[in-house]
């Protein structure tokens, strides 16, 4: 999947000494990691299957549709 842009994503560490992290923009991504670093890498890999995820439903409510325009506008 190419790059979709920047989010915000607020970690915080817990009492067991895990990071906990979440995504602003996309609030079902949430996820943690023994590390702030394995954190990071494992909230991009839920906001990323998410969008993927949420990209495949509309394309398959869109299918077969008439009249339906589709383009890319960068924020």
């Amino acid at each position: 999947m190419e790059k979709t842009g920047n989010f915000t994503v607020a970690f915080r560490q817990i009492e067991d000494g895990w990071w906990f992290a979440r995504c602003l923009e996309v609030p079902e991504a949430i996820t943690q990691g023994e590390t702030l670093d394995e954190a990071r890498e494992n909230i991009k890999d839920a906001i990323q299957l998410i969008l993927e995820d949420r990209r495949a439903d509309t394309e398959m409510e869109l299918e077969g549709e008439e009249g339906v325009l589709r383009e890319r506008i960068a924020l």
